[in-house]
């Protein structure tokens, strides 16, 4: 988990504004949809290697000035829609500075090879079985 996450939704400016979607006649009159802008560069929570990780991980999904832009409109409810988006930005973040660990090269065992050629074997075998012996 994130450690700073107050001083993260602090540089994170939220906007309410006119949703799609469900609400009927009432839809058209109130701001349901929360967008999350939340700038990259100007962030001080983060390192600068941490900033330089988040840009190369989030770069599809950065503006040219380095923001971050994410929205929710999926309940009818502003508030919720906001506890939606901000875990949403959490998870976002913290999968981007996890670090994979590097993948350890694998070669197949001796019984498996054997175990693959066998039942190689069995299988062409069976194949030459329903062949016409005549032809």
């Amino acid at each position: 988990m994130l450690r700073h996450q107050e001083e993260l939704l602090q540089e994170a400016d939220f906007k309410a504004v006119l949703s799609s979607g469900p609400g009927g006649q009432h839809a058209n009159k109130t701001s349901t949809k929360v967008v999350l802008d939340w700038s990259l560069a100007n962030s001080e929570v983060f390192s600068e290697e941490q900033k330089e990780r988040l840009e190369f991980k989030l770069k599809n999904r950065l503006t040219k000035e380095n923001v971050l832009q994410l929205s929710s409109d999926h309940t009818r409810s502003q508030h919720k829609n906001k506890e939606i988006l901000i875990k949403r930005f959490f998870k976002v973040l913290e999968d981007a500075l996890t670090i994979q660990k590097p993948r350890k090269k694998t070669k197949p065992s001796k019984a498996s090879k054997l175990r693959r050629l066998k039942n190689k074997r069995i299988h062409s075998e069976k194949k030459a079985n329903r062949k016409n012996p005549l032809s």
